[in-house]
């Protein structure tokens, strides 16, 4: 089923602001009443901490050194998970392996839920600090079996603006620095996949320049010490391609030896670019193969952050060991010159990437401040690529707690971004349904979008923020409304949960609430979870749970995939609230080739700004009538979706004037680390 998306109008906003306010202290106390028969506990003995909290709440980083965490065979073993189920990575992470999915196969799941947001300021507004509480309120407070699914944090942000991603305050993943930094590795072994499949692209180009067809495959084809050739295991995937059945080297005719040994790369066609995982703008643009021996075969490119990379795409939608290997081996990297796509598995490379990625498939279990279960799995950005956890660690969670428990995963940045995709992109790949959405609102980030001053990261408040200013908020609720619209279409209940500052006052929240439930959310609560923990998150439960069990529908996709893929951008480019869209040169050439080779059937991933509905981030609220500019399509075969590039959006962070890594140290007497947040 698919669905279209009603444009808000100045009237509807009108009546969303104006209605009647709400009772805060009323609703809380309603909905964090005793559970009916239908809500009946599950009973068990597991592993839960109680906070102490303190306040004024002290540094995320203070809060999580503060905490012993539970071995993490604790955690495990409250998820009725063995030793011979997960490898150990210390004492404080573990390994889930996926054999885990084969024997619960024929287990019910769980519950599902997506937590969004709204459209954020840089300094975000708390959606991974939510996911959190939320799974802690439900698991520590209201007894369910729940495990909370995040994303690996790139190095990229925690060393640059936003700093990490483990949550904050009182609801975090601990140990919060293992979390930020280098976890089990996996971000590493995708940057040492990623580049050496780029160092096989310019040698490759290298290598056929210099040497005739017959000298290249019998280098590719050496005989062995009886001096016969044979095709390695990976050669026969490109004779398929080919179209060649021939097993024996010496029964290529010479036109089936030109066409299997050479690739004959169009160097101007090469979309894979090398990584690393630390914002470097200095990188975005630059030049290789100047040494001396690579005489004439400079070539421009660029480095792009790790997280951006095809093969962390690839992690993150994959259903198994089997289809990883597949997908690496399909990431098309350019087109011959003769337009024909080239792939990893043409280059004799996609089991090595595999090999590289092995240990990096299975989702890395941690802990809560509250005890509770967390899987990290996978972290490609939502901005620049589909922003979501890994399929594998949602599979695995739903079959762990069972038909009665609760996955809680969060898409990154605003609704109009990382839940998208996770209905368009992850869904579509996953075939799981989930039953609600949650949609993180700051009192903040609404007085912006009604006309607020500039926030910018690293720089105080505007005192419009910190005193109450009804209108301002009122006004910007109707980016709000617009994204509870968009998301309930998809046929889930959606809980607006908006996250309490101190400087937030019950007129500005009674706004937020009234303007959420005329829009159409199922609920809007209050949240202190960041200064209460899982206690500050309990009515968000309560709603959660009430709002999984009142869904019985099928998921509606916002597209078809059997339509075109203009057609596609440009329903995703009415959801934003555009009257039309724009495509340079370089965008119409690219959508006709990606035609032509097949690949129009993919789901459609948007490179755009998290900042406004818009191409443009200083539009703010919810702007309508404008024209989106698609300056250039990419596509990611292997993940498995077509990414046009909104504006001009980079792949590759840079650094502010004072970047996070001016707080960070290590202190050398007890070995914590101090100043990450």
């Amino acid at each position: 089923m698919f669905l279209t998306f009603p444009v808000l109008t100045s009237v509807a906003i009108f009546n969303i602001v104006g209605c009647k306010s709400l009772n805060f202290e009323e609703n809380q106390n309603r909905s964090t009443q005793h559970l009916g028969k239908n809500y009946q506990k599950m009973s068990s003995s597991r592993t839960v901490r109680k906070l102490e909290v303190e306040s004024p709440v002290p540094a995320d980083i203070d809060i999580a050194n503060s905490v012993e965490p539970f071995h993490i065979s604790e955690i495990a073993k409250d998820l009725n998970l063995s030793p011979n189920h997960y490898d150990l990575y210390g004492k404080y992470k573990a390994k889930v392996l996926l054999s885990v999915l084969d024997e619960l196969e024929g287990n019910d799941d769980g519950y599902y839920v997506v937590v969004g947001g709204i459209t954020p300021t840089p300094l975000g507004e708390g959606k991974s600090t939510t996911t959190v509480g939320l799974c802690q309120a439900l698991g520590a407070h209201l007894d369910r079996k729940v495990i909370t699914c995040l994303r690996q944090p790139s190095q990229g942000p925690t060393f640059g603006i936003k700093g990490g991603a483990a949550g904050g305050g009182y609801s975090q993943v601990i140990p919060m620095d293992e979390f930020n930094l280098h976890l089990t590795g996996d971000i590493h072994a995708i940057t040492a996949a990623n580049n050496l499949l780029a160092a096989a692209i310019d040698t490759r180009i290298f290598h056929e320049s210099s040497q005739s067809d017959k000298a290249l495959f019998n280098r590719l084809c050496p005989p062995n010490k009886e001096g016969k050739r044979k095709f390695s295991d990976i050669m026969f995937r490109r004779l398929k391609k080919l179209g060649i059945t021939k097993t024996q080297p010496e029964d290529l005719t010479p036109e089936e030896v030109t066409k299997f040994a050479r690739l004959d790369i169009d160097p101007n066609s090469i979309t894979w670019r090398r990584v690393m995982d630390v914002n470097d703008r200095f990188l975005r643009k630059i030049t290789v193969g100047q040494g001396p021996e690579e005489k004439g075969m400079v070539r421009e490119t660029g480095f792009d952050i790790s997280v951006a990379s095809e093969i962390m795409a690839v992690l993150a939608l994959t259903t198994s060991l089997a289809d990883m290997r597949e997908r690496l081996g399909k990431m098309v990297i350019g087109n011959s010159k003769a337009g024909d796509p080239v792939t990893a598995d043409d280059l004799g490379v996609g089991g090595a990437l595999t090999v590289l990625m092995k240990d990096a498939i299975h989702p890395t279990l941690m802990q809560t401040l509250e005890g509770t279960p967390v899987l990290v799995h996978a972290g490609p950005f939502a901005n620049i690529a589909h922003g979501n956890s890994s399929v594998v660690a949602d599979k695995i969670a739903l079959k762990l707690v069972g038909p009665h428990g609760f996955v809680v995963t969060e898409a990154g940045f605003g609704a109009d971004i990382g839940t998208e995709k996770f209905m368009n992109i992850k869904c579509r790949y996953s075939d799981l349904r989930p039953q609600c959405a949650v949609i993180v609102a700051t009192i903040r980030a609404l007085k912006m979008h009604g006309g607020g001053p500039e926030v910018v990261a690293g720089k105080p408040l505007d005192p419009a923020y910190l005193n109450e200013n009804v209108p301002l908020v009122e006004a910007g609720c109707e980016n709000l409304a617009r994204h509870i619209v968009n998301t309930k279409a998809y046929g889930v209940n959606v809980v607006v949960a908006v996250n309490k500052f101190s400087t937030d006052t019950e007129a500005e929240m009674n706004a937020v609430i009234n303007a959420s439930m005329v829009a159409g959310a199922f609920n809007a609560v209050i949240c202190t979870h960041h200064a209460h923990g899982g206690k500050g998150a309990v009515e968000l439960g309560v709603s959660v749970q009430k709002a999984c069990m009142s869904v019985n529908q099928p998921l509606h996709y916002l597209y078809p995939l059997d339509i075109s893929i203009k057609e596609k951008i440009e329903a995703i480019a009415r959801s934003y609230g555009a009257s039309g869209v724009e495509y340079s040169e370089q965008a119409e050439k690219q959508i006709e080739m990606y035609s032509r080779q097949g690949f129009s059937g993919l789901p459609i991933c948007m490179a755009k700004t998290q900042y406004s509905f818009s191409h443009n981030a200083a539009q703010k609220g919810a702007p309508s009538g404008f024209i989106l500019p698609i300056r250039d399509v990419r596509a990611s075969i292997g993940a498995g979706f077509i990414y046009p590039l909104v504006g001009t959006m980079s792949t590759m962070p840079g650094l502010p004037t004072r970047p996070c890594f001016y707080e960070i140290d290590l202190d050398t007497t007890t070995g914590k680390v101090i100043g990450l947040s």
